[in-house]
């Protein structure tokens, strides 16, 4: 699992709280909400997945009291 770090994937993480990630096909929606609930201690709201050029790609909206911003500091992408 790794984070993106293009222009639209910021603009997410300011605008609507999602965090973006590219992993391997075989991760599944449900590991992917508990690896990221337990490594960064929030809470998640929703996931949407997208699998293009033989990537998966997962777009994590986290609950409003956690702030994809802070989390996005803690990984060094802002």
């Amino acid at each position: 699992m790794k984070p993106l770090t293009t222009e639209k994937a910021v603009m997410m993480i300011e605008r609507e709280n999602i965090l973006t990630f590219e992993t391997g096909k075989g991760k599944t929606k449900e590991s992917l909400k508990k690896e990221i609930e337990e490594i960064f201690d929030v809470r998640v709201e929703k996931i949407r997945s997208l699998i293009r050029n033989n990537k998966k790609y997962f777009y994590v909206k986290l609950k409003k009291e956690f702030p994809a911003i802070d989390v996005a500091t803690r990984l060094g992408l802002m």
